[in-house]
């Protein structure tokens, strides 16, 4: 099998025009014949599981009377979200394929039903586990060696005893699942499919529709005209529903708020970091040791501004690169190459994954109509760890695919030594195995370049990268944290109400070097990790996290190399503090953050010099 499945036509392949997606060589999809060979094959899987769900709940009322009886009712829970996972994965990648396709947006809504269904169906297992005595739950796990593999289980199950309803209270949620993410749903399709942009000129005589795929190519764009026309032309777009967009997400707020009281948590933030054992100091942690040390980002700015050469410094003005002469281009071939020239320091083991998802086509390369919009990873424990990308053959580019191939390693090395059980990872981690990518790709192009102007570029995208994960999305951590407070207190989440705390928290964070476009109080309209409850302020502690295992990684210690493999093999087999604990690393203490802190200002004095 060759390292490479990528041929000529495909890196000379045009991405940048606006392509169906039956016009993309096939050789740069995924394939997703290792899933299901069809969708008729799909089709009779769906077929198979909808039979099942009749009688889905058959250990109701069955699951204290014998150890073999507990098992069994936990086995065929499995069973039956693993092949819902399944489905879920086919439906999901090719809606995502394109977004407009009625097809696959139906099969993805039939199998969610199916899931909620499920969902339903199975919620009798909470409450009936938690209402087992514990000296019960224990003689189980004595008399049966194969209850050994469910300690952690059976731990949450007392650890969410308090915070679990009775069984028809936790069937009726369940069974609006669907419900409640439709204000995510409703967003996705909107930004991705519906949601129209007008063109912009480019050229003289070419112009070029703003999509979601290349809105940052084209805001990275060295003719700051292009990036203004594009910046305001792409938020007055969003402006014409701003109240739609408001309602929108003050129903997602106020869910995720609703849902936290209804299971006994003081708020939001509270019940979305007790999922997974977070302590709430370490959300604080972060906005505090961030603020405490915000002038490092309004340093940022000044150089940011001096660099271009700027009288005044706008927010259009944010992601072109400071170096305006050095221009780095890339077809997916040479991406490869270099993406595993950076990550031999993490060893054979890992890079024969990596050589594994570009033979057997885990990604799907380029930008299509209606195709969903930036980057992802997704997988499942019977699924390969597929990569969406919207490829432009940028630098950034190259550091989406290997933040991405991250992710996909993570989850193929879970799902390899972990049971399904404990096969997954809370986002809290996730963020971390993409981000140490990055800062070995950085390490290696820092090491391997000579020219300056070069160097330079490469230390102005460490640094951009930087500002867009620890400072931006703290930034969305506030912000989010600030709106659920509000919904809880009675605030309506206006359009005029989001627009002017956007603003503000906006201006805290940039200082008073950048100036305060008014269409930049209407961003919260484009960012869909807004509809996740609590989901933002992990990248920046990942990307903390990530800077303190790289900076370990690239020492050649072997040790911490073992420590960071264990970590991507553990799947969910622990809490996440005490994983990363195991692994070396304290994330109860503010040292990572501010280890990454000082990095960046590193990076700067590296760049001004």
């Amino acid at each position: 099998m060759r390292d490479r499945l990528m041929v000529q036509d495909i890196n000379q392949f045009d991405f940048s025009k606006n392509w169906q997606r039956s016009d993309i060589p096939e050789q740069a999809t995924w394939d997703l014949t290792a899933l299901f060979v069809s969708d008729e094959a799909w089709e009779k899987a769906f077929t198979e599981l909808k039979g099942k769900t009749s009688d889905a709940d058959r250990y109701a009322g069955k699951l204290a009377e014998s150890a073999e009886q507990l098992l069994a009712a936990l086995r065929h829970s499995e069973q039956l979200s693993r092949e819902a996972e399944k489905l879920m994965q086919y439906a999901r990648l090719k809606h995502d394929q394109d977004r407009a396709d009625a097809t696959y947006l139906a099969m993805y809504s039939r199998i969610s039903q199916i899931c909620s269904r499920l969902s339903g169906k199975l919620a009798f297992m909470q409450p009936e586990l938690t209402a087992i005595d514990s000296e019960v739950l224990e003689g189980f796990l004595q008399d049966n060696s194969e209850f050994q593999l469910y300690k952690k289980f059976f731990k949450d199950i007392a650890r969410n005893k308090v915070h679990t309803l009775s069984e028809k209270e936790e069937t009726l949620i369940a069974k609006a699942g669907d419900v409640f993410d439709a204000g995510a749903n409703i967003f996705a399709i909107f930004s991705n499919a519906d949601l129209k942009f007008p063109r912009v000129k480019i050229a003289k005589g070419h112009k070029t529709r703003i999509t979601q795929s290349n809105y940052v190519s084209l805001m990275e764009s060295r003719q700051r005209r292009v990036r203004k026309k594009t910046f305001k032309k792409y938020f007055r777009t969003y402006q014409k529903f701003e109240n739609t967009l408001a309602l929108t997400l003050q129903n997602q707020i106020k869910q995720h708020n609703y849902l936290a009281e209804i299971y006994g948590h003081a708020n939001a933030r509270a019940a979305a970091l007790f999922a997974n054992a977070i302590p709430e100091t370490v959300y604080d942690q972060l906005l505090n040791t961030v603020s405490n040390n915000i002038s490092l980002l309004h340093r940022y700015v000044r150089i940011r501004k001096k660099a271009l050469g700027l009288k005044y410094l706008h927010c259009y003005d944010l992601y072109t690169p400071m170096v305006m002469d050095v221009n780095f281009e890339f077809t997916p071939e040479e991406a490869q190459d270099l993406v595993i020239r950076a990550l031999q320091p993490l060893g054979d083991e890992y890079i024969k994954i990596i050589k594994k998802a570009f033979a057997e086509r885990w990604i799907d390369w380029f930008p299509s109509q209606g195709k969903y919009s930036g980057g992802y990873s997704s997988g499942t424990y019977d699924s390969n760890p597929y990569i969406l990308l919207n490829w432009q053959g940028s630098l950034d580019s190259v550091y989406t695919l290997i933040h991405e191939l991250g992710h996909s390693v993570h989850t193929y090395f879970s799902t390899q030594k972990q049971p399904y059980l404990y096969s997954g990872y809370s986002i809290f981690l996730a963020e971390i195995a993409s981000t140490t990518n990055e800062n070995l790709l950085t390490d290696y192009l820092l090491n391997n370049e000579t020219d300056p102007e070069r160097r330079r570029y490469i230390i102005n995208h460490y640094l951009n990268g930087f500002k867009a994960t620890m400072f931006r999305q703290t930034q969305f951590a506030k912000f989010e944290h600030l709106i659920h407070q509000a919904e809880q207190q009675g605030i309506p989440l206006t359009a005029e109400y989001l627009n002017q705390e956007y603003l503000r928290i906006n201006h805290e964070f940039y200082g008073p070097n950048l100036i305060s476009d008014p269409e930049i109080s209407l961003e919260w309209m484009r960012i869909p990790h807004f509809y996740f409850n609590y989901y933002v302020y992990q990248y920046a502690t990942g990307f903390s996290a990530a800077t303190s295992f790289a900076k370990k990684i690239l020492k050649s210690d072997q040790q911490a190399i073992k420590n960071y493999l264990d970590f991507l093999k553990s799947g969910s087999s622990d809490y996440p503090i005490e994983t990363l604990a195991a692994a070396g690393l304290d994330m109860t203490k503010a040292e990572p953050i501010e280890q990454a802190l000082e990095t960046f200002a590193h990076y700067m004095d590296l760049f001004e010099k």
